[in-house]
């Protein structure tokens, strides 16, 4: 009985559909070695590359270090910050320390070369509370309220910087430190417009 079974099977393998099946199968073990040793090489299996700390450098120092670690780099976007120099990067993505593939592009931001500037806005007329409001929506942080001899009291009259009157809409570095001129309320000098007592209407002057 194993002798028929042998023979069987050596029958059977002499077939040309035996030789095809076999043939077939060798070449598909084959291309899935190739696909599988193609895909490890593709995708570098085991080798990665830590992100390094580059922040606070400038672009070209931080160049030295992705191209040594065989990374690439794209700045994305550009922010103001005080913490940093001008021109030096503010955040990196993937964070610093992050293990990734060799080739990998890493996404930068970086610091503005131009100082931070917002529109000095119209406050004649306002209160003062709602001119220094309107300041601080505009991003300037540093505001002293300083009153002024006018007629109304808490009437915000102008914006000063380094002792000059800003114009609406002229733009000042957020940081600056500005001076908003209120009036006391004392009648005593030139109203909230800069004219001289003399010059205001009679209506006003009995007020």
């Amino acid at each position: 009985m194993l002798q028929n079974k042998k023979n069987i099977r050596e029958q059977w393998l002499s077939t040309p559909i035996a030789y095809h099946l076999i043939a077939a199968m060798l070449v598909a073990g084959i291309l899935l070695f190739l696909a599988l040793k193609g895909l490890n090489t593709y995708t570098r299996h085991n080798k990665a590359v830590v992100i390094p700390d580059v922040k606070g450098m400038q672009l070209r120092e931080a160049a030295l270090f992705f191209e040594n670690n065989g990374l690439r780099y794209s700045v994305v976007d550009s922010i103001y910050s005080k913490d940093v120099a001008p021109g030096a990067i503010v955040d990196v993505f993937p964070v610093a320390g992050s293990k990734v593939k060799d080739g990998r592009i890493v996404s930068l931001t970086l610091n503005a070369t131009d100082v931070e500037k917002g529109a000095i806005p119209d406050v004649a007329d306002l209160s003062f509370r709602q001119a220094h409001a309107l300041m601080q929506a505009q991003g300037f942080s540093s505001i002293e309220i300083r009153y002024v001899p006018g007629t109304y009291r808490d009437l915000a009259i102008a914006v000063e910087s380094g002792g000059k009157v800003l114009t609406p809409g002229e733009r000042a570095p957020l940081s600056a430190a500005l001076v908003l001129k209120v009036s006391d309320g004392g009648g005593d000098a030139s109203d909230e417009s800069g004219a001289e007592p003399a010059d205001r209407p009679a209506d006003e002057n009995r007020q």
